[in-house]
């Protein structure tokens, strides 16, 4: 039991720390940098909506602000299956050159970029969802990475605000999102893009799946392909906080399950001899960090066993028990969420519940194509 206790604490620690920190020591000995240049390549962006018709115009009077040459721009707004006014809105918008493609069937965010994807005529492809806001240079600051061969996908970083436009209990897990990305960037290649704002050459897209997770499968394309994918700080999405927590931890489940679907999948990335420190990061971010909530679990019990044994136990005992009645209060009471010692207690708990759901429906055959964008 003890060695199960202090196993589970280890994988735990390294899953969150561990592994970054094992990844700057690798970068004192092995840095990649970006080759950035003034290059403009023809460009095609694709926005996906479904049903955004409160949100629609706001997205597109963002991008009519987005400072690239017009001549080599392509817009695409793919309407996955919209029944409410959201394809009346964007054919407003058909004088700006936005071509609206209308999916009378609804078949999931994917599914709706690749047929997008079928029509692009650009060289660099960038995805974003309607919820994100890109800055007026983000298009330019993005496709700036391509001037480098090596680069096959890029990633935006995300900048998550509640509703005082202060950072959020998910800001700043976003934030440490966005550190392991720029960390993961320099040793090798990151394993996971923003889905809500992120960019691949053509060909990288060209075998584009619609039934599994865009910002990641396109990653493990790059590298298919001897190329790599990076994080870039110049280029910024900006999104609110959610309005509806449960739908948020909806989308949290959506995106653990799609994400395994892709991984257990492509098994072959965990191939050290043929990927290299790509596989030590593959199983890291993805597969050690969807363990985690066993070992969480498999932690609070056998303190509860050990507390007898040594005073030790007694102390960590109580820190669990301090970790998660601070996540309760803040379920309790909302007002809380506000402090960060009760916030980020709470949605690291959250996360972590999503990913024992996300394993649930994964080993039960469910696999979740549609998705419903987050009230935000």
């Amino acid at each position: 039991m003890v060695f199960i206790f202090i196993l589970s604490i280890l994988v735990i620690f390294h899953a969150y720390f561990g592994y970054p920190m094992s990844l700057w020591m690798i970068s004192k000995f092995r840095s990649y940098q970006v080759e950035k240049a003034d290059f403009l390549p023809s460009l095609t962006l694709i926005i996906t909506a479904s049903n955004e018709e409160k949100r629609i115009r706001e997205k597109l009077e963002n991008t009519l602000l987005l400072d690239y040459p017009s001549d080599v721009l392509q817009v695409i707004i793919a309407s996955d299956g919209s029944t409410d006014a959201t394809n009346d809105i964007v054919q407003e918008y058909a004088e700006h050159g936005f071509e609206l493609l209308a999916l009378h069937e609804r078949q999931g965010k994917e599914n709706a970029q690749k047929e997008a994807v079928s029509h692009a005529t650009g060289k660099v492809i960038v995805f974003s969802d309607v919820a994100t806001r890109i800055d007026p240079h983000g298009l330019k600051a993005i496709a700036a990475n391509f001037a480098d061969p090596t680069i096959g996908c890029v990633s935006s970083m995300d900048k998550v605000l509640g509703k005082d436009g202060q950072p959020c209990g998910e800001g700043a897990y976003v934030r440490y999102e966005m550190w392991l990305r720029d960390l993961e960037s320099k040793v090798s290649s990151l394993v996971g893009l923003s889905g809500s704002f992120f960019a691949a050459r053509k060909k990288v897209c060209r075998d584009f799946s619609g039934e599994m997770q865009s910002d990641f499968r396109t990653v493990l394309n790059s590298m298919k392909l001897g190329l790599r994918g990076v994080s870039d700080p110049d280029a910024i999405g900006y999104y609110p906080d959610v309005a509806d927590n449960k739908r948020e931890f909806d989308r949290k489940v959506r995106t653990v399950l799609r994400g395994q679907t892709v991984f257990f999948r492509n098994l072959e990335f965990l191939n050290i001899f043929q990927y290299g420190i790509f596989a030590y990061q593959y199983f890291c971010h993805k597969l050690l960090r969807w363990l985690v909530p066993f070992f969480l679990l498999f932690a609070l019990v056998l303190n509860f066993v050990l507390v007898f044994s040594s005073v030790f136990y007694v102390v960590i005992l109580f820190l669990h028990l301090a970790f998660y009645g601070l996540a309760g209060y803040g379920l309790i009471k909302p007002e809380a969420m506000d402090r960060t010692i009760v916030k980020i207690p709470l949605y690291f708990l959250t996360v972590n519940a999503a990913i024992l759901v996300a394993w649930y429906k994964y080993i039960t055959g469910n696999r979740m194509v549609m998705w419903t964008p987050s009230n935000r």
